[in-house]
């Protein structure tokens, strides 16, 4: 068999480069899995903030960047295929173990965050972090090191680390989309920490057998120490909280449902924040973020409201969620016909399932809001966003032209209803919103919802006044809900002035991120641990 030389030294054979190729493809698959999966698992704790994803991918960039300077340095010193293999042995078993270590991190990170334990939440941020170092930097080890062995002479160095290159990054693209798309979805992203790190570690025990029989019975160690690793931090819930009934890791959220007395809630990502509720009986406890939507259609003129048979006939909802805004606006207005579009899958089967989302008149559509609702042709009395959550708002539906489309699908009197939120001090997302409507729709009014961070913007198709609210419930009839009477009256109480700014967001230029993480930063300096809501 043919024999390869590098430097006067015997090196590997014909098909060990095959096999070498084939672990750098193996090797770049489970890099870029192991860095998706890290993602998702600090998702569930810290969310999916710019300054979350920022932090992430600077923090892999920086241990890759020290794995190709280890990597390379130890190539080096030792170019042999037996160490090679032995490196993407333990780089295989470092990311189920390191991982599996950093899931048992972050579910105490949840706990004290749910309680407000700043103590606890930064040590196991410190952990996490321990946790990530070390299978970042021995996956960023391999690349180097197999470029070094695969060089034969100087002249084939460009055109071999090319190569090398190019099948990692092979595998790269199907780490992105296999993990994302498949894995975490169907088994979750525990799992698929144990997937991708057992067959990476596999190849380095198939490759390492090939060179060296005595070391690869000896590394067999490490997966009879993963076997019960796996065991015990693989098993039970992803968080632990009190009255969970749910969870479930989608394609785009990790997803929970926690039931308080007689109530069901929706929590996704980091939990700070609920994002749907259904009680039994459908009881409505208070006026929330999201009855306060059913005032928009009365900030029309009270003679264009007294004119119509019925004050709404038509709905969409964007940010659908588990389904709390359409159920409220038929339990007010009757079953009147609602289009929901929710982007995630997941969270439209999780409202059927716990938050009786049933209802025959509100038709559920998956997809994006933007794209889904230019499908529609269909004219609405309102079209509500609820899909803003500081620090998550994706910035394609807050812009000038996202507006005018809206207004395309609003009948001659209808409103658009917005929840935006906000720092205690800082209104700069909610004014430079405010400005971003006034160039579409001639009218817009504020309502900032009570004890809470959250403003409701409505934008009017044609112009109105800040009194019709008040006017309205005036005329308003016995016979109405007395949820509607709440909610107008918290309308009334509650309208404050807006305050347009210079800033408007276009599909051009909207630097919604950049408003957003400056006014998480200047929340968090100012309030610290204590102006995290917790689950109270």
């Amino acid at each position: 068999m043919e024999e390869i030389h590098f430097l006067g030294e015997k090196e590997l054979q014909t098909p060990s480069r095959k096999y070498l190729y084939f672990t750098v493809f193996s090797a770049g698959m489970s890099t870029l899995a192991i860095e998706f999966t890290t993602s998702r698992m600090l998702q569930t704790v810290y969310g999916t903030s710019n300054l979350v994803w920022a932090n992430v991918i600077g923090l892999v960039l920086f241990f890759l960047t020290m794995g190709y300077f280890l990597g390379g340095r130890l190539a080096d010193r030792r170019p042999e295929p037996s160490v090679f293999y032995t490196l993407v042995t333990i780089a295989g078993f470092a990311s189920v173990f390191f991982l599996l270590l950093m899931s048992v991190f972050l579910k105490t990170a949840a706990e004290a965050l749910a309680a407000i334990n700043a103590g606890v939440v930064v040590s196991s941020l410190v952990g996490v972090v321990i946790a990530l170092a070390v299978p970042i930097t021995l996956l960023g080890c391999i690349s180097p090191f197999a470029i070094r062995l695969a060089v034969q002479d100087v002249s084939e160095a460009g055109r071999i680390s090319g190569r090398i290159y190019a099948i990692s990054t092979w595998g790269s693209i199907l780490g992105t989309y296999l993990p994302v798309l498949f894995v975490i979805p169907t088994a979750g992203s525990r799992v698929t920490a144990v997937i991708f790190g057992v067959f990476l570690m596999l190849v380095g025990l198939f490759g390492l057998w090939q060179q060296n029989q005595r070391a690869a019975l000896a590394s067999l160690i490490l997966p009879l120490i993963l076997v019960p690793t796996v065991f015990s931090w693989s098993q039970g819930s992803i968080k632990s909280y009190d009255g969970q009934l749910f969870e479930t890791e989608s394609a785009y959220n990790y997803i929970q449902v926690v039931r308080w007395g007689d109530c069901n809630y929706l929590l996704l990502n980091e939990g700070q924040a609920f994002h749907s509720f259904y009680c039994d009986n459908g009881r409505i406890p208070q006026i929330s973020v999201w009855s306060i939507m059913l005032a928009a259609p009365f900030y029309n003129d009270p003679q264009v409201v007294a004119q119509k048979p019925q004050v709404v006939d038509r709905v969409a909802v964007i940010g659908l969620a588990a389904g709390t805004i359409p159920k409220q606006y038929s339990q007010t207005f009757g079953a009147i016909p609602i289009d929901g579009i929710e982007l995630d899958p997941e969270i439209v089967q999780a409202g059927r399932d716990y938050f009786g989302l049933t209802e025959p008149n509100i038709n559920v559509i998956v997809g994006d809001g933007r794209y889904e609702l230019n499908q529609l042709e269909h004219r609405y009395d309102v079209i509500t966003v609820d899909a803003y959550k500081v620090p998550y708002i994706p910035w394609h539906l807050t812009t000038q032209e996202y507006f005018e489309e809206i207004q395309a699908h609003l009948t001659d009197t209808g409103v658009v209803a917005i929840n935006v939120g906000r720092a205690p001090n800082d209104r700069r997302l909610i004014d430079a919103m405010t400005t971003t409507l006034l160039e579409v729709y001639p009218s817009v009014h504020a309502i900032d919802v009570p004890d809470a961070l959250n403003t409701i913007l409505i934008a009017t198709n044609q112009p109105t006044l800040t009194d019709n609210v008040a006017l309205n419930l005036q005329q308003m009839g016995d016979s109405e809900d007395p949820l509607l009477r709440q909610v107008l009256e918290t309308a009334v109480a509650n309208t404050v002035p807006i305050n347009p700014s210079e800033i408007i967001f276009t599909d051009e230029r909207a630097p919604v991120e950049t408003i957003i993480d400056s006014l998480v930063i200047r929340y968090l300096l100012e309030e610290g641990a204590a102006g995290l809501s917790g689950l109270n």
